[in-house]
């Protein structure tokens, strides 16, 4: 564990405030939902919860799946992290934090088709590999009127059609049908 030089006291209600940098640097905003657990030592560690996150290998299993049918490296992502990666370099994707610019685009549940020379261009990663993919197409993922993440399909060399995005559309409503139950 990382050492921060932090010390905050437990108000009466039970309250610690986490430090505005420790916020920042993990993208922890008012609202976040957190996990706390404990170790054997004692240790309380909190931790980002990621409602989709909880499909982990079943997310895994479905990229590879929608890799294969749309032969374009597919991610899905949750409002932080990609969280499963396919048909592409995993080391290059594979639970890196997905740019500010693209969490902006997820929240307001904007559906993107963009190549890399558009405006509507939103890069996936903070630091966005160049040459990996010059298309995308984003579908956000919602579950019960709240947005969880998104379906992404990347592309070197065409910009995705109307078949692409009714299958990443059906993709995102299946996994927003996951989360519900």
């Amino acid at each position: 564990m990382k050492a921060t030089g932090i010390v905050r006291r437990i108000d009466d209600l039970g309250r610690v405030v986490i430090p505005k940098e420790i916020r920042r640097t993990m993208r922890i905003r008012e609202g976040d939902p957190l996990e706390i657990f404990t170790d054997r030592e004692g240790e309380i560690i909190l931790k980002k919860y990621s409602p989709i996150g909880e499909l982990g290998t079943f997310a895994k299993e479905y990229a590879e799946s929608l890799a294969q049918t749309a032969g374009h490296i597919t991610c899905i992502v949750d409002k932080d992290q990609i969280i499963a990666v396919s048909g592409g370099p995993k080391k290059d994707f594979f639970e890196k934090h997905i740019s500010e610019a693209m969490e902006k685009c997820i929240n307001a549940r904007t559906t993107v088709n963009a190549g890399r020379n558009e405006s509507t261009f939103v890069p996936l990663l903070e630091e966005d590999v160049e040459g990996a993919y010059n298309y995308q197409l984003v579908m956000p993922i919602i579950c019960e009127g709240d947005v969880l993440g998104a379906v992404v399909f990347l592309s070197q060399d065409k910009k995705m059609g109307e078949v692409e995005g009714k299958l990443a559309q059906t993709a995102a409503g299946f996994l927003g049908k996951q989360m519900e139950q």
